[in-house]
């Protein structure tokens, strides 16, 4: 199997009765788990920009490439998929990182921020018995040049939706585009 080829959901799983879509319902049913959720935000935010065309790489300093810039995707929701009750605090990832080099299979020396873009997904539903993440109404995205986060907060690993707010303000799905696109 080659892994640049995208597999159809009716592909058969030699040697047994399934299929690709039986897997993916089994594996990936649950969008509010933390890894999906983020996975889901990813998609989103290419499909907002219309660049999808690469498949997604694990590992990688970032998460998308649109008009040749890189995107790093956050994504944090008051609910989770083990909700007790409780909302959690929003907060998002903007550690540096090392670069994987997936040619010589070795890391950067130094750690930075890869993207020049950060898109910060907030899925923003408080309802347990509302919560859709199919629901673009329920989202909020928030896009900051990474140059404004290493003005404003060189060496911090996280972001709270607070201080995010201090330096952004949050957009909508149907907006998303647009924003990056003045910002660019």
């Amino acid at each position: 199997m080659n892994s640049n080829n995208p597999l159809n959901p009716e592909t058969q799983i030699i040697g047994t009765d399934m299929i690709m879509q039986n897997f993916w319902q089994w594996g990936f049913l649950n969008i509010l788990t933390n890894n999906l959720r983020g996975i889901f935000a990813e998609f989103l935010v290419g499909t907002a920009l219309g660049s999808l065309s690469q498949s997604r790489v694990e590992w990688d300093a970032f998460d998308l490439i649109y008009n040749d810039i890189k995107i790093e995707v956050k994504s944090a929701a008051y609910i989770q998929s083990w909700h007790s009750g409780t909302f959690s605090n929003i907060s998002f990832g903007i550690g540096q990182k090392k670069e994987y080099d997936y040619e010589t299979n070795k890391y950067s020396p130094g750690a930075k921020r890869h993207a020049e873009i950060y898109v910060f997904c907030l899925l923003k539903e408080k309802d347990v018995d509302l919560i859709d993440p199919l629901d673009m109404k329920q989202w909020e995205f928030y896009v900051v040049l990474t140059k404004e986060l290493d003005q404003h907060f060189p060496y911090q690993k996280t972001i709270s939706l607070s201080s995010l707010k201090r330096i952004t303000q949050l957009c909508t799905y149907e907006n998303l585009k647009k924003t990056i696109d003045d910002l660019l």
